[in-house]
């Protein structure tokens, strides 16, 4: 594995910051946020400097039960091809659930969730691992996640679950010290253990963030400072491996760039405390066993069935799964419903202006009752149509600016200027209001 350095997470809002940014060996920018035929001028002109640009996937779900999508994983593909990415990295973890292994509707949970570290979920994520590797054209590195719930009945800790996965894939591994840290607070483990137990000679990089704690849960943000907590888990980590890199991530509230840059100094001293200039940090590829012949679909099944379960009872207020946490379940509930009322807002940034303070409160309801089943930017014109539909919205002017929105955007192409169109559109604006 090449040593990629000190970088910080790409992100439209801090570009112009960060190529002016002193001492940054490479970023990593989120996958699905990219077009590979028109990538940002920031990341081009990166590029040319000689900065390496990651792809960082976030809806493969490869910890989900089903295999993954062969659409899903050419995009990643094609990212990491416009990029000259030496890896590209996503999530062990699951996204949504349902579908014709449960014979249920499909649910989208617009969130990563945990999955249960157990034989079943183990062969099947080993399964989608092994599809995915030899669907790319660069290597695979996979990232622990952080989790506000833990599931009843499992067989591993999370070291034990990571040794065996890069010990049958020959995956690397992506290791966030921040998750570690949020699992120590709301799930009690010890990010020391996890890290005695990883294979740390599998280590592709590293992810710092910051978070913040609020009634005894620890929140994973990316919207605020490094807390020392984490940086004390990278310089434990440092005095183990000299990891090949290390990226600081930051989505929102983003600071001053001098605030950043004292972060990753801050991060930087963490590395060099545990002796992170040692050289013998180098990737060693361990030989992947090979896979068994033994048919996953009943580990599957089963699979299928757990994660439907859980999901359904976190968006679409179904009953408590056995053996889960009441009270941590409805913080999570509480939790993905926010973000996804945050996601629809920057997907349809026009909702929040149109219906002003009554947006999010608005969208909280809505989502109570209606679950994800096709992305954020269907979210939003589902949302639209509820409101416009349920003749709640009692002021003239919202009402017409909703419309108008939501008609601009509902059909398969965008609305034309043309007259003949133009009189149908009208038309069809009359024929809404009876």
């Amino acid at each position: 594995m090449e040593r990629l350095g000190t970088g910080i997470g790409w992100r439209p809002e801090i570009a112009d910051a960060v190529e002016r940014m002193p001492g940054i060996d490479w970023v990593e920018a989120v996958a699905e946020n990219l077009c590979p035929g028109h990538l940002p001028e920031s990341l081009r002109r990166l590029r040319e400097r000689g900065v390496t640009v990651v792809p960082h996937g976030v809806s493969l779900g490869l910890g989900g039960a089903d295999r993954p999508d062969a659409g899903r994983l050419l995009a990643l593909a094609e990212r990491a091809e416009a990029l000259g990415s030496p890896l590209v990295t996503e999530h062990i973890a699951f996204v949504r659930a349902g579908g014709p292994l449960t014979a249920s509707p499909r649910l989208e949970a617009g969130h990563l969730l945990p999955v249960p570290r157990t034989r079943d979920a183990l062969d099947v994520l080993c399964e989608n691992i092994r599809i995915a590797q030899d669907a790319l054209p660069v290597p695979l590195a996979v990232e622990n996640i952080a989790a506000l719930i833990s599931w009843p009945g499992e067989e591993m800790t999370e070291g034990q679950f990571l040794y065996d996965l890069a010990d049958r894939t020959g995956v690397r591994l992506l290791i966030d010290v921040a998750n570690l840290h949020t699992n120590h607070v709301n799930r009690g483990e010890d990010p020391a253990e996890a890290l005695a137990e990883l294979p740390l000679e599998a280590l592709a990089y590293v992810h710092v963030a910051g978070g913040f704690e609020r009634d005894g849960v620890w929140h994973d943000s990316h919207a605020h400072p490094v807390p020392r907590p984490v940086l004390d888990i990278l310089t434990d980590l440092a005095s183990r491996i000299s990891p090949p890199g290390v990226l600081l991530e930051r989505d929102e509230n983003f600071p001053e760039p001098g605030e950043l840059e004292r972060e990753l100094g801050a991060i930087r001293e963490a590395v060099e405390k545990g002796g992170g200039a040692r050289a013998d940090g180098a990737w060693r590829a361990a030989a992947p066993v090979e896979p068994s012949s033994v048919s996953t679909d009943p580990a599957r099944q089963r699979l299928a069935l757990d994660q439907t379960a859980l999901l359904s009872a976190l968006v679409a207020g179904t009953p408590v799964p056995e053996g889960f946490d009441r009270v941590r379940l409805g913080v999570q509930a509480r939790a993905l419903a926010g973000k996804r009322a945050d996601v629809v807002a920057k997907v349809a940034p026009e909702l929040p202006v149109i219906l002003g303070a009554g947006y999010r409160p608005a969208f909280l309801a809505y989502a109570q009752g209606a679950s994800m089943t096709d992305g954020y930017r269907r979210d939003a014109l589902s949302f639209a149509e509820q409101l416009l539909l349920g003749g709640k919205l009692a002021d003239a002017r919202v009402r017409r600016e909703l419309r108008e929105w939501w008609l601009e955007r509902s059909g398969p192409t965008p609305r034309s200027r043309r007259p003949a169109v133009r009189l149908a559109r009208a038309t069809r604006r009359v024929l809404l209001r009876h």
